[in-house]
């Protein structure tokens, strides 16, 4: 009766939030029971109720739960019936199983690619943010993204000179069972889906070591041309955090294409931002093998910063181009012709592709390898296009083997890894490993027991040294939050090919009047 209870509690949930329709009951108990192996199926007092009669959503509150799926394991039926087919034996206890049977019970109650995509674009030609509401909605729903793990990640904002970056410990991603890692590793791989974002994981089962993917949609738009792939990320950083993906699978790149593919987003959906990782390693993200750009609803402090000041460039007398007040050099160009905009952009790009000033460690190639790219962010503001280039650089020598403008040695024990998108325009995705190691600081500056990592210590002197007189139960939380976020400050400061100190500005003002050809104004 277990199962059976879970089953119909789940289908009920599904009512609730609008994912299936009365008659749909039926029809999608039997299609779980097949995937269970179950042959009988015997209905509660309550279940049967609601089954003969049908209730409307609004009603069902009273027979179950709220329409927000409740995502404590505990209570969660979907969970609650995972365990129970563990417990059974049904399948195994490795979370890439219980992923897998999860993704395929959730495929029951969501509608085929070709209907998402429809109702999607129903809503479309009413208002575009209302088509994307509805996606993500049904992204949530569906358990595609990951609400519950999600939750545990730890989430503020740190006040600095550059406006409020924004700090996130994730701990939303589980870490791999061992034993599960050494399975995958052992079986050779089909080489389908060739990656992580083709758009052939659309409803693909899933195995060790491949993500469950069974109730994925992904909705089609046309980028300057071409079909792309539209997604949200299961593991959501920022509000409606999306991602497109290129059809085709092929390698990352940024070039004119690039510019003109993510001003038509945002010309179809305004209320988002798009914009791309480079397409060099280092300084890329972490998939440089399928070209995709990742947007959503949400405004960093990058988007907020003031420019520090305008420039002319002769060639697109339509473009207002300004420099941006922020850590790492970020040209921002604005105008109403996206065309225009896009021709701007991809001159600046070949311009800073062969750029070279030793005086500054920037080399852009070292014999044939280039390191001069760009991480590009577009929108649009108050009824204009924006495109923010952010100047990137991933050469490095003896003293930095990770990166030049990488994060350097001293920080790597808050933050190692690269500086993608995401990080660029202000927001640090740290380590799972700080939440605990962070507890042993703040025990250590309270001169409690402690397990604090040698790499903190020197870090956790200097605060005990500036903040002896402030350190309490109170406030040590805060004082560590808050040096934190100046850590990932320094963060974005190594990575800046330019530095914002006298020699950097001056170095940015030449490349901008000598290679771009551009007038700086007074």
């Amino acid at each position: 009766m277990a199962m059976e209870h879970h089953i119909q509690r789940l289908i009920h949930q599904s009512l609730a939030l609008g994912l299936i329709e009365n008659e749909d009951q039926i029809y999608v108990r039997n299609r779980i029971m097949a995937r269970l192996g179950l042959d009988a199926f015997t209905l509660d007092t309550e279940s049967d109720h609601l089954n003969k009669v049908g209730v409307a959503a609004k009603d069902l509150d009273a027979f179950t739960m709220d329409a927000k799926p409740d995502w404590n394991e505990k209570t969660d039926p979907l969970e609650a019936l995972i365990q129970e087919a563990c417990e059974q034996g049904m399948i195994g206890n490795a979370d890439d199983e219980k992923d897998i049977l999860a993704g395929e019970i959730m495929d029951c109650f969501i509608p085929r690619p070709s209907e998402v995509n429809r109702a999607f674009f129903e809503r479309y030609r009413h208002d575009p943010k209302e088509a994307t509401d509805y996606f993500y909605q049904l992204s949530q729903n569906s358990r595609y993204i990951k609400m519950k793990e999600i939750q545990n990640n730890i989430n503020y904002k740190v006040r600095t000179d550059y406006g409020a970056l924004d700090i996130t410990i994730n701990l939303s991603k589980p870490e791999k069972d061992p034993k599960a890692i050494s399975k995958a590793k052992a079986t050779k791989s089909p080489g389908y889906p060739k990656c992580l974002l083709c758009v052939e994981n659309e409803g693909f089962l899933g195995r060790i070591g491949h993500p469950a993917r069974s109730q994925h949609r992904t909705v089609r738009v046309q980028l300057a041309g071409e079909c792309w792939h539209f997604q949200y990320s299961p593991y959501v950083y920022y509000n409606e955090h999306c991602i497109l993906l290129s059809e085709t699978h092929r390698p990352m790149k940024i070039d004119a294409m690039t510019f003109r593919r993510l001003l038509d987003f945002v010309r179809q959906f305004p209320h988002y931002f798009l914009g791309s990782n480079a397409d060099l390693p280092i300084v890329g993200g972490s998939i440089l093998a399928h070209d995709h750009y990742q947007g959503g609803n949400y405004t960093f402090a990058m988007a907020k910063a003031e420019a520090d000041y305008h420039f002319r460039l002769k060639a697109f007398p339509h473009v207002a181009a300004a420099i941006v007040r922020w850590p790492m050099p970020v040209i921002r160009l604005q105008g109403e012709d996206a065309e225009a905009l896009a021709a701007c952009a991809d001159f600046i790009l070949e311009q800073w592709k062969t750029y070279n000033d030793p005086s500054v460690d920037i080399l852009a190639f070292t014999d044939e390898t280039p390191h001069n790219t760009i991480t590009p962010i577009a929108r649009i503001r108050k009824g204009r296009y924006e495109l923010d280039l952010v100047l990137r650089n991933n050469r490095t020598n003896a003293e930095h083997p990770l990166g030049i403008f990488h994060p350097h040695e001293d920080v790597h024990h808050i933050k190692k890894e690269n500086i993608g998108l995401i990080e660029v325009m202000g927001l640090a995705v740290l380590p799972a490993r700080l939440k605990a190691e962070l507890e042993d600081v703040e025990k250590y500056l309270l001169d409690r027991p402690n397990d604090i990592k040698d790499y903190h210590v020197p870090w956790a002197n200097h605060m005990k040294e500036i903040y002896r007189d402030r350190l309490t139960e109170t406030s040590v939380r805060e004082i560590v939050r808050h040096e934190v976020g100046m850590k990932f400050l320094r963060v974005l400061e190594d990575a800046a090919v330019f530095k914002r100190d006298e020699k950097g500005k001056a170095a940015l003002k030449r490349f901008i009047r000598e290679q771009l050809k551009g007038e700086v104004e007074a």
